[in-house]
């Protein structure tokens, strides 16, 4: 018999990260590396920890070999009691045969006896592939308060972004009278941030009836909510200040890691009132040599570094060579940068070789037709030959041949 819990946390890490090219390859979207010593679902789990919820489901289903194993027993996050904790839930065979996830709200109606087990009165969902930190304790408050069925936490976001989003067009109360999915014209600017809280009778039995429903495609966002709202249940909108970046694509991870550079941008993860836990392998502290200079960046333990980093991202274990040139860069585990190598506006994956004199990206202003410019990628475990260019806006999955000096 499991103790009730108020409050349990469902994770839906399955995503393939399909936009994420390379980067995702062999790894689910939540398990790529982020800001050093992270990966993207450090975020949300660490947010369930300081916000004090103790079961947290974490549904996979794309390429969980790397993230199952990084989640483990869920003790580096303090989510390991015998009695709740975090559970990694994959989809498997039931008597009526086996079943990927189809949809957001598909992946939750097939853990419902997860979730039964804890009787819970609330239950959270939320995205494994968001960058931010947020307190569900104070939405999960407001919900209560409200005596809403459902709180759907929303941002503010400038109007010329809204179309990218649902939106979420709300009363001076804060209820919600209308969805809007990616409007060309929007209403407002509330756009929904993919988390929700849920009274678990309600969510409950709309999860039962979606399923039984052969024209619904099961999400959330396309079926169980509007469901809800024509039903004319209480549902608020939670708004949330703060930072918050979902990284689906290259430029928005990107973005994001150079984000943790600027120190106008309101995202410490030095605060200890609110850590962001991660499961970390014990190295070395990095070496900086005489011949290196380092400048606004942020450099893991375990990295070697002789030659030039600005402004860059670089993950433990990462070697950056005399002569070499790292800037405006993400550089992932375990990874080499030769000699004379020169790595710009570039994520290098895990366990990457950039062989001598390559060239990795471009400065944006050094290409004359800015269609043609964005940021390099290098895929995990290659080696780059000596000499080869990549150009900006690459993907490369397989080694590349070096240049005959």
């Amino acid at each position: 018999m499991y103790p009730k819990q108020e409050v349990v946390a469902m994770l839906l890490a399955g995503g393939q990260g399909s936009r994420l090219g390379v980067l995702t390859q062999k790894l689910a979207k939540p398990a790529v590396p982020f800001g050093g010593k992270y990966r993207i679902i450090d975020f949300p789990l660490s947010n369930c920890v300081n916000s004090g919820i103790d079961a947290v489901g974490v549904l996979t289903q794309y390429q969980p070999l790397v993230l199952n194993e990084y989640i483990g027993n869920g003790q580096p996050w303090d989510l390991d009691s015998n009695n709740s904790g975090v559970s990694v839930l994959s989809p498997y065979q039931q008597v009526k045969g086996a079943d990927w996830y189809s949809g957001t709200a598909n992946a939750i109606y097939q853990n419902i006896n997860y979730i039964d087990r804890y009787n819970p009165d609330y239950v959270v969902i939320l995205s494994g592939d968001h960058i931010y930190k947020m307190d569900y304790s104070k939405m999960i408050a407001a919900h209560k308060e409200n005596n809403a069925d459902c709180t759907i936490a929303v941002i503010d976001v400038p109007l010329a972004e809204a179309s990218r989003f649902g939106i979420m067009n709300t009363n001076p109360d804060g209820s919600i009278y209308e969805f809007e999915e990616k409007p060309a014209k929007p209403k407002s600017t509330n756009a929904s941030m993919g988390i929700y809280v849920f009274s678990y009778d309600k969510l409950r039995k709309y999860l039962i009836e979606d399923e039984e429903d052969q024209n619904s495609t099961h999400d959330f966002g396309k079926d169980v909510l509007p469901k809800m709202l024509n039903d004319g249940l209480r549902m608020f909108a939670y708004q949330f200040q703060g930072y918050w970046k979902d990284v689906g694509t290259i430029d928005s991870l990107w973005e994001s890691n150079m984000d943790l550079l600027d120190p106008n941008v309101p995202l410490d993860l030095t605060d200890e009132s609110w850590k962001i836990y991660s499961r970390n392998p014990v190295v070395p502290p990095q070496y900086i040599s005489d011949s290196a200079t380092v400048q606004n960046s942020l450099i893991a333990d375990g990295c070697s570094i002789s030659g030039s980093v600005d402004f860059s991202v670089l993950f433990s274990n990462v070697v950056v060579k005399k002569g070499a040139v790292v800037q405006d860069s993400i550089i992932m585990p375990g990874s080499v940068i030769e000699e004379g190598a020169v790595v710009q506006y570039a994520i290098v994956s895990e366990n990457t070789v950039i062989g001598k004199n390559a060239v990795i990206g471009a400065r944006p202003e050094t290409i004359e037709d800015k269609d043609k410019w964005g940021i390099a990628v290098i895929g995990d475990n290659l080696k780059i030959g000596d000499g080869a260019k990549i150009a900006p806006k690459t993907m490369v999955s397989e080694n590349v041949e070096g240049v005959d000096e």
